[in-house]
């Protein structure tokens, strides 16, 4: 156990008196700041886009149109189609191409960004958007929705509806409540969801702690094996206590990156929204989440890094272990599919099932935490990612002195003989 320690100790200090790391912790949420900031004076200083409209339908659709587009964000410039007026929908596109695809310009040699081009009659018109851009779905919706309000209403007119009553109709919204039993209130609030919101973002966590740790385990297993610090190891300490030496380390690694981040993350949400963050808190300790972040976080972070380090036992190069990686890589992606559905739908027979797949379980049960499963199926699969600990660890210890003192490219063969407990040398 003290030679244990020792090597946990050793890669801890390792990575953590580096000043990369402390720099690699401290900017990634300066970054993500940034980020969101820049994301934000990009779209304020950006030119806002440029739109005309023409109503080819004789029936005023148009300036519903750009009234609603004076509600969107960016707000466009409505500008006079060029060219107008038209004789027919394929005359105003022959003409508005070339300003659309950037070969003349309007008036004073700002471009044109998108053409809402009304044709059909009355009571059945219909767009045709055209964009500089391919992708616009949001003025897309919002000229459709328009139209689709103003040809209600068009329709209430001529059914014999007086402007006020249409107005009264278009003013009535439904009132709608929420409620559920597993509700304290009876009617489900925002303090309701955030078990499931927890327990989403816990699955997600897990998933890049472990992205965190595989760098960390794989980077100090192959450069000491390249420099045959391993097999100076392997003569003063046993398989066991050098991985889990190892494995201790890059767990102690990535701990203290996730409290620091989460510390920083507390504290700004302290400060600026003191009550969502008791909420938080309360969910964390009252409703047991803790327990299970615990419970399926050492799982399956054991889970994960066992066969990290026992492929970085088997590599010469980053290059060597990431074509390996590649298929554990889609193995765990696939939770990442479903986490989604698993706090709509926690008791879906799919989710379950996936659920007692050890690779999955800590993903999926993390985000099915808030819903509160049977106490069976969290004894049951924590019991099964327990095993599938043990097998890993099992298999590990037999394959790793194997891979360690092995020389050039994965051989399969090497594995097994390993495995058999024949491979003690390349």
């Amino acid at each position: 156990m003290s030679r244990l320690l020792a090597i946990a100790t050793r890669e801890y200090w390792a990575f953590v008196r580096t000043v990369g790391f402390w720099l690699s912790i401290c900017l990634m949420p300066f970054g993500l700041l940034m980020a969101i900031y820049a994301s934000g004076l990009a779209e304020k200083t950006a030119p806002p886009p440029t739109l005309a409209v023409v109503d080819l339908s004789g029936a005023g659709y148009g300036d519903d149109l750009a009234a609603a587009a004076r509600e969107d964000r960016p707000i466009p410039t409505l500008v006079p189609a060029p060219g107008a007026p038209f004789a027919s929908p394929a005359d105003a596109v022959r003409s508005l191409r070339p300003f659309l695809s950037g070969a003349r310009r309007l008036p004073g040699g700002a471009k044109l960004d998108a053409v809402a081009l009304i044709e059909g009659t009355r009571s059945a018109p219909a767009l045709n958007l055209w964009t500089r851009e391919i992708a616009e779905p949001a003025l897309e919706a919002r000229l459709a929705d328009a139209l689709g309000e103003a040809l209600r209403r068009n329709r209430l007119a001529d059914a014999g509806l007086a402007p006020a009553q249409i107005a009264a109709l278009e003013a009535a919204q439904p009132k709608v409540a929420h409620f559920s039993p597993r509700s304290g209130a009876g009617e489900v609030s925002l303090r309701d969801r955030l078990p499931s919101y927890v327990g989403f973002a816990m699955g997600l966590m897990l998933w890049s702690l472990i992205l965190t740790g595989a760098g960390v385990l794989l980077n100090s297993v192959i450069e000491e094996k390249s420099s045959r610090i391993l097999e100076v190891l392997l003569t003063s300490a046993s398989v066991p206590e050098i991985m889990g030496g190892k494995i201790l380390g890059a767990a102690a690694v990535t701990a203290t990156a996730l409290c620091v981040w989460l510390g920083l993350a507390g504290a700004a949400l302290a400060s600026q929204n003191p009550v969502l963050a008791g909420d938080i808190a309360g969910v964390l300790f009252q409703h047991g989440l803790l327990f299970y972040f615990a419970l399926y976080f050492v799982g399956g972070y054991l889970a994960y890094a066992t066969l990290f380090t026992t492929i970085g036992a088997f590599c010469e190069t980053t290059r060597e272990a990431q074509t390996l990686l590649g298929p554990l890589m889609i193995l765990m992606s696939i939770p990442m599919i479903f986490m989604g559905q698993a706090i709509g739908r926690p008791d879906a027979p799919l989710i379950q099932a996936l659920s007692w797949f050890p690779p999955f379980t800590p993903f999926l049960m993390a985000a099915r935490a808030a819903s509160g499963p049977p106490w069976w199926q969290v004894a049951g699969t924590g019991a099964l990612l327990a095993g599938m600990v043990g097998l890993e660890l099992w298999i590990a210890g037999r394959a790793f002195r194997t891979g360690a003192l092995s020389s050039g490219r994965f051989d399969p063969r090497l594995l097994l003989a390993g495995l058999a407990g024949r491979g003690e040398s390349a």
